[in-house]
């Protein structure tokens, strides 16, 4: 690797660093009972939820705690998996099982999950790159194209939930 290549790619800390975080992030969530660990994302920066998916494999319920920004009605994340190789689990889980809830700040949302394509897909990375300005480096980093996840609201019994 040159010095050229170096400096241009931003620095993550070790792997087992970044799942050390994911686990004590939970962790403090699970003990504080849901009262620390989501938050609001702010207009330069991310904000905090816990989705929770139907199991690919087993059909048990599965939470995990992602980045997030708001798109209107509609939370938008990336299946990044800590820039890591792979899929993320949540996101194979959402893949099988599109119907899924958050808990946010606010309060539970019952959501539909897909990935962003062409044009959405372009404008909601745009919008992250906004957010993370080592975007891009970070994401050349995994071997394969990082999904842009959209969790639109879902309507129940004729309803949507939402705000």
């Amino acid at each position: 690797m040159s010095v050229e290549q170096r400096a241009r790619t931003p620095w993550l800390p070790p792997r087992w660093f970044i799942r050390l975080a994911w686990y004590t992030h939970r962790g403090l969530y699970r003990v504080c009972g849901g009262r620390l660990g989501l938050w609001r994302p702010r207009a330069d920066g991310w904000g905090a939820l816990r989705l929770t998916t139907t199991g690919r494999r087993t059909g048990r319920r599965r939470s995990v705690i992602i980045g997030y920004f708001e798109d209107g009605p509609n939370l938008v994340s990336l299946a990044m998996n800590g820039w890591g190789p792979g899929e993320p689990a949540w996101w194979l889980n959402l893949q099988a099982h599109p119907d899924a809830s958050v808990d946010l700040v606010d309060g539970p949302r019952l959501v539909h999950g897909h990935a962003a394509a062409g044009d959405e897909r372009t404008r909601l990375w745009a919008r992250w790159r906004e957010i993370d300005k080592n975007l891009d480096a970070y994401a050349a980093r995994r071997p394969s194209e990082t999904a842009v996840v959209v969790l639109a609201p879902r309507a129940v019994e004729g309803t949507t939930t939402g705000r």
